[in-house]
């Protein structure tokens, strides 16, 4: 469709009826905006509408300035988009409904222009020439909408993970007095001076090395949350969370963490996760961390979450990989773990059943869905084998702690109170 005849008196009439109404065409324009775009109109930034008003009619003035000479819009016209899309990205306002609400006021001018030709002939046929003027102020204001949102959005981001990484860091270094940007993301955050949290530590397991996936595994560990608060951290290779302990207590947030890690194993990400204990206060973040890396280290090269608050006493003493501990396990005790491994665990799983039942071979018969007899013959093997008079408690817990320190058994969780 040719520009309209910058000459014909048609388009001066248009360009000055619609010169005329503009502040009506902008306040029309906003309006539609808020009564179709539910995040504007749910927004709770004071000055939005206000921002709105004035990129509305600035566009507006870009199409009435190339109108009469038939000037086509070009990327310089649209400063202040660029200003609005970088203003958006502070609101809140995602991309997809920043664009729409530009194109929402572009129909507006263009119901504006139809007005103003009103029924006749010439006018109108100017007005249809005009379209080609309006949609090229779409396309070219769209793509300087776009890029310049998604610039201001990187660089959001970018300052985000650093002032993130910056309050994180301060936390490790036991600082407890925070002002500015880092007390408004603690608060943000749900943490406070006296809150009870939790941290958490994750690595990608195995080989596997793709800051993506860490990034994506953030964003999932993050949600696992159930839309709670938390501090949430990319830090080098691993990812580090700090979060109020949820309403269920400990064992809610593990199982929320744990459905997590099953989505993202979904996706092919596997995560090394562990959890420290409950804590109290931003001063104990440090100690939490720690507790955190000593239960991720637990895990080894292996996938899966370890949580110490979840933990017995015992499976946390021998949860520190000591060579030592594991050099005083008797040779016949080694023996008879490395061989019933390697046969497939029968007589292992039946004496840790074992000691599950109070020592109770019946009622671990039972658990097991074996015979009594079964049950009983096994255990006369595993004391035969090892040594070790089953029917005296300090054995057992010989054994226990051996099958633990040699990985042939996984630390045994306990219920937690909230």
């Amino acid at each position: 469709m040719e520009p309209p005849n910058a000459a014909h008196p048609a388009v001066t009439a248009i360009t000055a009826a619609v010169r005329a109404s503009l502040e009506d065409l902008a306040a029309t324009a906003v309006q539609d905006i808020w009564d179709q775009v539910p995040a504007y109109s749910g927004s709770g930034d004071e000055r939005l509408r206000e921002d709105v008003t004035r990129h509305v009619r600035a566009i507006f003035e870009v199409f009435l300035a190339g109108l009469p000479g038939g000037r086509r819009a070009r990327r310089s016209d649209f400063r202040m988009t660029r200003e609005q899309a970088t203003r958006r990205v502070e609101q809140g306002i995602t991309l997809a409904d920043f664009l729409q609400a530009f194109r929402i006021g572009q129909l507006t001018l263009w119901h504006g222009v139809l007005a103003a030709a009103g029924d006749d002939p010439e006018a109108r046929d100017a007005a249809l020439a005009a379209v080609a003027q309006i949609m090229v102020v779409i396309e070219v204001g769209s793509t300087v909408a776009a890029e310049a949102y998604v610039e201001a959005q990187q660089l959001a981001v970018a300052e985000s993970d650093r002032l993130r990484r910056d309050l994180l860091e301060d936390l490790l270094a036991r600082r407890a007095s925070f002002a500015g940007p880092k007390r408004a993301l603690l608060r943000a955050s749900g943490l406070g001076p006296d809150t009870r949290l939790l941290v958490t530590t994750a690595v990608l397991a195995g080989d596997q090395s793709d800051e993506h996936a860490l990034r994506d595994a953030a964003a999932a560990v993050g949600r696992a949350r159930g839309g709670g608060r938390g501090l949430v951290v990319v830090r080098q290779e691993e990812i580090v969370v700090v979060a109020a302990v949820p309403q269920g207590g400990a064992a809610a947030a593990v199982a929320g963490l744990r459905r997590a890690c099953a989505g993202l194993r979904q996706r092919g990400i596997a995560l090394a996760a562990g959890v420290g204990t409950v804590r109290t206060g931003l001063s104990e973040v440090a100690d939490a961390y720690a507790e955190a890396r000593i239960a991720r280290n637990g895990l080894g090269a292996a996938p899966g979450v370890l949580a110490l608050p979840l933990l017995t006493s015992l499976d946390y003493l021998v949860l520190r990989d000591d060579e030592t501990a594991r050099r005083l396990i008797r040779p016949e005790v080694r023996r008879f773990v490395d061989e019933d491994v390697a046969a497939g665990g029968a007589l292992i799983a039946t004496l840790v059943e074992f000691a599950a039942s109070d020592l109770n071979a019946v009622a671990a018969a039972e658990r097991l869905h074996l015979h009594v007899n079964t049950a009983y013959y096994r255990l006369d093997r595993i004391a035969e084998r090892t040594g070790c008079d089953l029917r005296r408690l300090a054995d057992v817990m010989e054994l226990l702690i051996a099958l633990r320190l040699l990985g042939a058994i996984a630390p045994r969780a306990t219920p937690q109170a909230p």
